[in-house]
């Protein structure tokens, strides 16, 4: 497995890649990104990432979820409709679902209703989760209490401290790391968190098109897949294992998680 790496959340979907995804995901491939799971974030975009992820033969895989933003829309068919999108062989994990208190863009009070729904379907399923979590720890925290994740979790795109890590940890939940990191100024506290992170708890992603590292000289803001080694370098040099270590675990993590096989 040496030398290739797995981004674990693309937004493939966005508009930003309407006419050129495939050549997104073959500039990912020839940058030894090879396999890359496409985050669902409603139940049409869901439905999209399960078509493009039949077009790329096992390299691709896809959450189904309902993002917080998009909460105020979650009622009882979309419960059906997401376990019912779940079965298929190419979705691997629930979500994205969480809480984003920074926008508001759903009502907490639905944003918490819907969380708990995609809780209560990955349980059913048995099948990992995708979380999000923004200005809301506590809360998120609280609603985990309460409908405890029997599968595995990641709590992707993580930005917090290191007290906010711990809480993750002791929850056993894993972490996914951004180009958040490679912010000079954003990402100072997440510089410090990233050496408390097992090694066999961490995986990276770019939550393209979002996040572009700050480091890389390109046009325009998009990023891409292919830009998941710079998040993987600066993981690297913040921390004591040695690159090859350090890439193998990951994407071994990536594949576990996941419920893959190499």
């Amino acid at each position: 497995m040496q030398g290739r790496y797995f981004d674990i959340g693309v937004n493939l979907t966005h508009e930003s890649f309407e006419n050129d995804y495939k050549n997104v995901i073959k500039s990912a491939f020839e940058n030894s990104v090879d396999r890359i799971c496409l985050t669902g974030t409603s139940i049409e975009d869901s439905k999209k990432c399960i078509e493009i992820t039949k077009k790329f033969h096992g390299n691709l895989i896809s959450t189904v979820g309902i993002h917080p933003h998009y909460a105020d829309n979650f009622d009882k068919s979309s419960r059906l409709m997401l376990k019912k999108l779940a079965l298929n062989e190419n979705v691997k994990a629930i979500g994205e679902t969480g809480l984003d208190f920074n926008r508001n863009f759903s009502s907490k009070e639905k944003q918490i209703e819907s969380f708990h729904a995609h809780i209560e379907i990955a349980n059913d399923l048995d099948m990992p989760m995708f979380l999000h979590q923004r200005d809301a720890h506590k809360v998120f925290i609280k609603c985990i209490n309460e409908i405890k994740i029997k599968p595995k979790a990641v709590v992707h795109c993580f930005t917090g401290d290191i007290s906010e890590l711990e809480e993750y940890l002791n929850m056993d939940l894993f972490i996914g790391v951004t180009g958040w990191l490679c912010d000079p100024v954003r990402g100072k506290d997440l510089e410090k968190a990233i050496v408390e992170i097992p090694l066999s708890k961490l995986m990276i992603e770019t939550d393209s098109p979002y996040l572009l590292p700050k480091n890389l000289k390109v046009k325009g803001r998009r990023n891409e897949p292919k830009f998941l080694p710079e998040i993987f370098n600066k993981v690297v040099s913040l921390r004591s294992e040695t690159s090859e270590e350090i890439q193998h675990q990951i994407y071994l993590n990536s594949l576990n998680f996941f419920n893959l096989n190499e």
